[in-house]
């Protein structure tokens, strides 16, 4: 299905509370193919970010314009209905945009390593590294590398591969200088729903204290550090992932594991 400039897919319950799920860069709406059979109980929505996905060519990729697309698809479909966005990676800074734009749109939220502190002089090397490297993509080896760090399986690879081949090397620095600038408006603290931050033990220095800002940045949101996990337990972990959502959502708790971020 497909509203304006954005491609999405519908499951589950559409009587219930909307459960919205923002993919990260470089993958699509299959990432949350685990989640979308889990919360069968729920109204489900998985938009596919432009650029990103199979014969997706429309619409240069920017997080204000997903977010702004994202905020008319929550409005035409919520309806008075709870709403839970769910995001990973350049997907939760699409959520901390939204949560920025319609402070009093969203009931609850869970930023799973959204990176908030940019690096200018990375940007500035994207371009000629992105030439560079480019022509590897199609590489079913050098494929198998990024889908490792991403904790894509077997059963998801020859869908991720497709999609890197089509990908072109515009939209990939047009995504990564996004992801690589971003920071928090200042109109997040304002945001009025429950909001969870999570980062993964084994992720980079930048993910953990960008996780921190996140929390310091609006009082309603809590954070956890999630063990023995680098970037991407919603694929590495989906039963635990799965069980954290739930539970915070319906109980307010988290898992023992976890380590609170203070």
């Amino acid at each position: 299905m497909k509203l304006l400039a954005l491609q999405y897919h519908e499951y589950g319950n559409k009587s219930a509370a909307l459960m919205l799920f923002v993919h990260g860069g470089g993958v699509s709406d299959w990432m949350w193919n685990k989640q979308i059979q889990y919360f069968t109980h729920y109204h489900c929505i998985v938009p596919i970010l432009p650029g990103h996905g199979l014969n997706n060519k429309e619409w240069n990729f920017s997080i204000k314009g997903s977010a702004e697309e994202l905020i008319k698809l929550i409005e035409e479909k919520a309806r008075g209905k709870k709403v839970i966005l769910i995001g990973f990676s350049l997907g939760s800074q699409v959520i901390i945009k939204i949560l920025s734009m319609k402070p009093a749109l969203i009931d609850y939220a869970i930023i799973n390593s959204a990176s908030v502190r940019p690096i200018p002089y990375a940007k500035k090397l994207i371009k000629p590294t992105i030439t560079l490297t480019f022509p590897f993509i199609k590489n079913r080896w050098f494929s198998k590398l990024q889908a490792k760090t991403l904790y894509v399986g077997e059963d998801y690879f020859e869908r991720y591969y497709q999609e890197s081949c089509q990908l072109k090397p515009d939209t990939l620095v047009r995504v990564l200088e996004e992801n690589m600038s971003f920071k928090i408006p200042k109109e997040f603290s304002e945001a009025t729903g429950k909001i969870l931050v999570t980062v993964g033990e084994q992720e980079k220095t930048i993910m953990k204290n960008s996780a921190k800002d996140i929390i310091r940045a609006n009082s309603k949101c809590i954070g956890v550090i999630i063990p023995e996990i680098g970037h991407g337990v919603s694929l590495a972990m989906p039963d635990f992932f799965n069980h954290m959502v739930e539970t915070w959502l319906l109980e307010g708790n988290l898992p023992n594991e976890c380590t609170m971020i203070s």
